[in-house]
């Protein structure tokens, strides 16, 4: 991060004692051409509707192994995607009644989150044979909450084992669900939700079958609860269990005798990872470096990417990004980054950078390495989007940046028409030829192959693309 740009930001605010403030702390845009990378991309296949509208695509995986590909959409459904043929058929119906589940899908922000295979699915005769995980809201807020805060409950988020007979039948052929954790959310929004197994971690390795959870702050605005800095309370942070283990308070999961609390049982949650996260959506790790990375969505002012390791601070709501947060809409310029304890980002923006974000609505999401060598362009870069917008950004994995939006640029797109285009433009297009009506944003997320291939999600024109060469 620029001093300078701070600088440039006093002076553009007037006086110093309003220069302290401010919702537009990167006053120099990321530029709309310099610096960007075109690609193009395929159209791999069609999501489903859901009721007349479109798929509300939320996370993409591969099973571990092979290369099959499943894809999940918000409303509780799990497809399985034919990359050859385009075929797209239901694998897991979690928000059919068999299962009681009363998946709460009422508006963009709730729904499935998030699902991962365990490290052993299709290996016979290993624990974790057939098993996956889903992270869901619920509004069924009978049973009792494992965690819970002060506050009222809009909903449940619950953390669920699924176990297959056969992993490799083409629709689920398992019992019901065994419940892992429940968590009584104090709002509706901010439910984080990623799950997600460390790809790199091989049979032997401490981090091996290890599950990571990312759980928003609780909701509301400014994290009202004060939640992401306890230590006590599960919320607002990254969580790490043995889902197969028993150790935790509730019996149905294990905690990590390497968690960075493990040995603290004063009032200390053993299974923290990581504090100070307001909404960690997405978790990527870098196959060169073993490095671990987490998108965190901001309130009103900064959205960021950092690296992330066993014990860290994030900092939120202390800190919003590299500034000291101040109010929904307002960080202080006054020594930024300036707390040692505290592991800043190594990308942020503020909601001021683009034109093509969507009425203000700025929200960071998505993130993978590309380390796969399939699209020369983007190799060894860190790639993440803002979500209404789809504005697809990079930055260069083997030199992070030291904060700030100074190195960040654009991914931009060409359809083959030889048109350098952003995602939006893209989507738009697609309406036309469906004869549907334009996409007002995109809610665009990453997800990766067996062999690290990018792939591009989507909640507005139901097409799964992947990146390839500009060509």
């Amino acid at each position: 991060m620029r001093i300078s740009g701070l600088i440039a930001a006093a002076s553009l605010l007037g006086s110093v004692a309003v220069a302290q403030e401010t919702n537009n702390p990167f006053p120099e845009p990321i530029p709309e051409q310099e610096g960007a990378i075109v690609v193009g991309f395929e159209e791999v296949a069609y999501i489903p509707d859901v009721d007349g509208e479109f798929a509300r695509m939320q996370t993409l995986r591969h099973e571990p192994g092979t290369d099959r590909l499943f894809v999940s959409d918000m409303r509780g459904i799990i497809y399985d995607v034919n990359e050859d043929t385009g075929a797209v058929t239901p694998y897991l119906l979690a928000n059919d009644d068999t299962w009681g589940l009363d998946i709460n899908d009422s508006w963009r922000e709730v729904g499935m989150q998030s699902f991962a295979f365990h490290p052993q699915f299709n290996e016979p005769g290993t624990p974790g044979y057939g098993k996956f995980y889903i992270f869901t809201d619920s509004n069924n807020t009978d049973p009792a909450a494992d965690v819970i805060t002060d506050g009222d409950v809009a909903h449940h988020s619950v953390l669920l084992e699924w176990t297959a007979q056969d992993p490799t039948a083409l629709a689920y052929d398992g019992d019901a669900p065994r419940e892992i954790a429940r968590f009584a959310q104090p709002y509706p929004n901010h439910n984080g939700g990623a799950v997600a197994f460390n790809p790199l971690a091989e049979p032997g390795d401490d981090d091996y079958g290890m599950l990571y959870i990312g759980n928003g702050d609780g909701g509301s605005g400014g994290d009202p609860l004060n939640l992401s800095l306890d230590v006590g309370n599960a919320f607002g942070k990254i969580l790490r269990i043995d889902p197969m283990g028993d150790t935790g308070f509730n019996g149905n999961y294990g905690i990590p005798t390497d968690n960075p609390f493990y040995a603290n049982t004063d009032g200390i949650l053993q299974e923290i990872y990581a504090i100070g996260l307001r909404n960690p959506q997405h978790f990527a790790w870098d196959s060169h470096t073993g490095t671990m990375m987490v998108s965190d969505i901001g309130q009103g002012t900064i959205e960021k990417v950092s690296v992330v390791e066993a014990g860290d601070n994030l900092g939120w709501n202390d800190w919003e990004g590299s500034f000291r947060y101040v109010g929904r809409r307002a960080v202080s310029l006054d020594d930024p980054r300036s707390d040692p304890n505290i592991r800043y980002p190594f990308a942020e923006y503020d909601h001021h950078s683009s034109e093509f974000f969507v009425d203000g609505n700025v929200a960071v999401t998505g993130l993978h390495v590309v380390r796969d060598g399939s699209v020369p362009e983007i190799e060894g870069r860190v790639l993440f989007g803002d979500l209404p917008s789809g504005e697809l950004f990079h930055v260069d994995a083997d030199n992070l940046p030291d904060g700030g939006q100074d190195a960040i640029r654009r991914v931009l797109f060409d359809d083959g028409s030889g048109e350098v285009k952003n995602l939006m433009t893209v989507l738009r297009d697609k309406n036309r030829e469906q004869g549907r009506n334009l996409a007002p944003r995109v809610d665009v997320g990453l997800g990766a192959g067996p062999d690290g291939e990018v792939y591009l999600l989507n909640k507005y024109d139901g097409t799964l693309r992947k990146l390839i060469s500009r060509p």
